[in-house]
């Protein structure tokens, strides 16, 4: 299989057996759009079924963001892709879970909205000493309900998981280590060489055993895709109020928003 791609919002690289996925829109915080998440599916699909590969990385392009979710600039009212909200979010979701190798989250910057469900979600995360964690939902209008939350609960316990999701506020690295929401913290310029020692390491255990070791934890939470189907669908009726719009609108504008004027 050639590693030979063409991806706008995206790079792909194949190297001694680690497939590198790099959300690259810097101008954006690498805030995926609807052809971002399709690239990134498609991406995941190319490296989670390649015999060569062992290990897949995701990380973000720059030094400021890994992920910050959802391009607001790309949402009003709904997104610009397809999927329940215009998103293939869900699609993202499972292809992260279901390919058969361990997924890191290599994070630099902020991590937080949908960039904070992705380094969740995947198999491992080591972060830089500037990586930030946290969501933004409630701030914007928007919400992830399923693996941002469900899933986010059975790794930090449910009273830290409604805190991180009702007060939206920001955690550091170590913060985020100490919770469980991350699994080594380094210096930022010693991220790629931890990262690469992680890689050599599982690349020297049985792909086999790796992929049973994950299908069975994932079998233990698979009953959250029901939840975030359900959640997702809620999720796009909410979209269509004003109550909603509100915070896209705010952000646009740059101002606190008033959602309390149009809650019904």
């Amino acid at each position: 299989m050639s590693n030979a791609v063409n991806y706008e919002d995206i790079l792909y690289d194949e190297k001694n057996g680690v497939a590198t996925i790099t959300l690259n829109r810097p101008e954006k915080y690498n805030a995926f759009r609807g052809k971002t998440c399709d690239e990134l599916i498609d991406a995941f699909n190319r490296a989670g079924w390649n015999k060569d590969v062992g290990v897949i990385v995701l990380t973000g392009a720059g030094t400021k963001a890994f992920c910050t979710g959802g391009d607001q600039s790309a949402h009003e009212g709904s997104y610009d892709g397809r999927g329940t909200i215009g998103l293939p979010i869900e699609a993202l979701h499972a292809i992260i879970r279901v390919v058969p190798k361990p997924v890191i989250a290599k994070v630099r910057g902020f991590a937080v909205g949908g960039g904070n469900v992705l380094a969740t979600l995947c198999d491992l995360t080591i972060a830089g000493e500037s990586a930030q964690f946290g969501q933004v939902g409630p701030k914007v209008g928007s919400v992830d309900p399923g693996f941002g939350t469900a899933y986010l609960a059975r790794i930090v316990g449910e009273k830290k998981a409604r805190e991180i999701w009702y007060l939206c506020r920001r955690y550091t690295a170590v913060e985020a280590m100490a919770m469980g929401l991350v699994n080594k913290v380094v210096p930022d310029d010693q991220l790629d060489a931890e990262v690469a020692t992680w890689c050599a390491e599982l690349m020297e255990k049985s792909p086999t055993a790796l992929a049973i070791a994950k299908r069975s934890f994932n079998a233990d939470s698979d009953n959250i895709n029901g939840i975030a189907a359900m959640g997702m669908q809620a999720l796009k009726l909410y979209y269509d109020t004003e109550e909603s719009q509100e915070g896209v609108r705010a952000f646009h504008e740059k101002r606190k928003p008033d959602f309390r004027k149009y809650a019904k």
